[in-house]
């Protein structure tokens, strides 16, 4: 079994990511979540999904985006 790194559960189902060269052990996806998933630049929450990113910046949505001043972005075509 493997430990959790951010709760420390130590569970038989644990899983590992890899991302840029760094192993992560999570015990669930709610923990790999809270650990991995960048988070909007306008309001703090975290990017589960595609997100937007515009000048450089990354966003939950085309809205949060508009509203920080990125221009032409959608969420949809």
């Amino acid at each position: 079994m493997a430990k959790c790194e951010v709760c420390g559960n130590d569970y038989y189902l644990s899983f590992e990511v890899i991302t840029a060269g760094q192993r992560h052990v999570f015990d669930s996806f709610e923990c790999a979540i809270h650990k991995l998933a960048p988070v909007c630049d306008h309001c703090g929450c975290k990017i589960v999904g595609h997100g937007i990113e515009a000048n450089g910046t990354f966003y939950c949505c085309a809205n949060c985006a508009r509203q920080a001043g990125a221009k032409g972005v959608a969420d949809h075509a």
